[in-house]
């Protein structure tokens, strides 16, 4: 129920505002094959006259399954030839017309990815995020947010041109197109916010907002940690007594629950939070429920989506669906088509899904970040669970980890190694170790059996001084922004590059 008392005139007109998109919400979420099918072809049909339309017989494609015969599934790299041309000031490329942006993201096979943006795909990006917000609203009935100020850790809004597209970081871009009626409530100033050194950044951000009614704080929770530690710090109180009326937290870019209990304990309350699924390649997902797991899949915001079954991934021929045919409780890599004139595009991540009614997902890792080092093939999810379960029962805290695989130890069993950063230790280390291990054999039978068979030891916990992983960030020139620690891989490349 919400109480109109005592709001604020943009929090007032919000909650009408909220609950019509609630409910335009509800009745694509309720028809979601529906939505789906109207959208492919819309697809289909804006794209037949563009160069890669052409190529692919788009005007022939009537079904999904047409669709999958004509066209492949593709990472930048098979993009890549098509953006160059765009970049070459060529029109009708991938979509109809020319870019309105470039999103400049960093690729860890691609180097530099130029992402395009559409004038028909920016609403996404921008309409996603704002109806994330209203929904909460409709839900909640809590308003009062949105007539403080609001806090959007991001990178920089400076852009420059390629080829006459403006081109910068997607939260930089959109950062541009925040609505007039809440540019007041909006911090970072623009001044401040094109501040490139992150730690520059953060402590003018501190000094802009320390004394300011924050109300709502978004970011990317290492990020946003960092944030907090300095506020703390010049202030000698918990971010929730120096910010009395801050009850809302929006997050996006990695699992919240390996940093929930730093950053709550940060807060010195329990506040409520949204997390976002945004990429450069689209916005995909957002949670619509409190008290209900999983994000709600946009199915009706310019996103065509199908699945891989992970473990299929790197098969000659894995099997490739859509919507209508996914099953609960499997792990699929997600491939999207858009109208940014991306098309067959593997994102790179892994998901689940958690419901069919509506359809929402859980993220659980990226398709290139496991260890299969020994054909265990644990994956982001299962370590971030196994990781969480450790940490609720000894009360640890954790900053940061990654994990890699030791192939050759000097002696003994092979092992995965976690090189863990803690904000509390657990007062035992190898009951913690053992937790983490045990986790890992329930949720991963190819790990359990290759215990059981004495193929690998159980895991070792390496603890890290304090800083590490951000002084790491630092110096690969990834601190701060959308950038995010490798949380797994399949050698000891990263691990060795930190010392270890």
């Amino acid at each position: 129920m919400t109480n109109f008392a005592g709001m604020g005139i943009k929090s007032f007109i919000s909650v009408p505002f909220a609950r019509v998109v609630a409910k335009r919400v509800r009745n694509w979420s309720m028809n979601p094959f529906q939505s789906q099918e109207l959208l492919f072809h819309n697809l289909i049909k804006k794209a037949a006259n563009t160069a890669f339309g052409r190529e692919h017989d788009f005007h022939l494609i009537k079904t999904y399954h047409h669709f999958k015969a004509q066209v492949p599934v593709a990472g930048y790299e098979e993009l890549k030839p098509y953006i160059e041309r765009i970049k070459m000031g060529e029109k009708d490329v991938l979509w109809e017309g020319k870019p309105i942006y470039f999103s400049k993201t960093s690729g860890t096979t691609s180097g530099i990815k130029y992402i395009p943006i559409t004038k028909d795909s920016i609403p996404n990006h921008i309409g996603s995020a704002r109806d994330a917000l209203l929904n909460y609203i409709a839900e909640t009935g809590k308003a009062d947010f949105v007539d403080g100020k609001m806090i959007f850790l991001s990178g920089s809004p400076a852009l420059e041109q390629v080829c006459g597209i403006p081109t910068g970081r997607l939260s930089g871009i959109v950062n541009h197109h925040v609505p007039s009626y809440l540019r007041g409530n909006q911090l970072p100033s623009y001044k401040i916010n094109c501040i490139e050194d992150w730690e520059q950044k953060v402590d003018a951000i501190v000094e802009e907002t320390m004394d300011q009614n924050m109300t709502l704080i978004s970011g990317i929770p290492p990020w946003v940690q960092m944030y907090f530690d300095k506020i703390i710090q010049r202030k000698g109180k918990n971010v929730g007594d120096v910010f009395k009326n801050f009850n809302l937290f929006v997050y996006g870019g990695v699992n919240y629950e390996p940093y929930r209990n730093k950053l709550e304990a940060s807060i010195g309350k329990r506040v409520d939070s949204i997390e976002l699924y945004p990429a450069s390649e689209g916005f995909i997902a957002y949670q619509d429920k409190q008290d209900e797991q999983g994000l709600l899949l946009l199915l009706n915001s310019g996103i065509f989506y199908e699945f891989i079954p992970a473990d299929e991934y790197h098969n000659a021929v894995p099997s490739r669906i859509n919507l209508e045919d996914v099953v609960l409780g499997i792990n699929y890599a997600i491939i999207l088509n858009t109208n940014a004139g991306l098309w067959g595009y593997s994102l790179g991540d892994t998901v689940k899904f958690v419901s069919k009614n509506p359809f929402r997902i859980v993220v659980t890792g990226r398709i290139a970040h496991f260890i299969s080092a020994f054909g265990e093939h644990v994956i982001g999810d299962e370590v971030e669970r196994a990781l969480m379960a450790a940490c609720n029962e000894f009360k640890a805290e954790v900053i940061e980890f990654t994990v890699a695989p030791q192939v050759n130890p000097a002696a003994g069993l092979p092992y995965h190694e976690w090189f863990i950063e803690f904000a509390e230790m657990p007062q035992d280390i190898t009951a913690f170790r053992d937790v983490i291990n045990d986790s890992l054999r329930m949720q991963n039978s190819y790990y359990n059996d290759l215990i059981k068979g004495g193929i690998l030891q159980p895991l070792k916990i390496t603890v890290m001084p304090r800083n590490t992983f951000i002084n790491y960030m630092k110096r690969k020139g990834k601190l701060g922004g959308q950038n995010k620690l490798p949380r797994l891989a399949n050698d000891r490349a990263m691990v060795e590059d930190l010392g270890f």
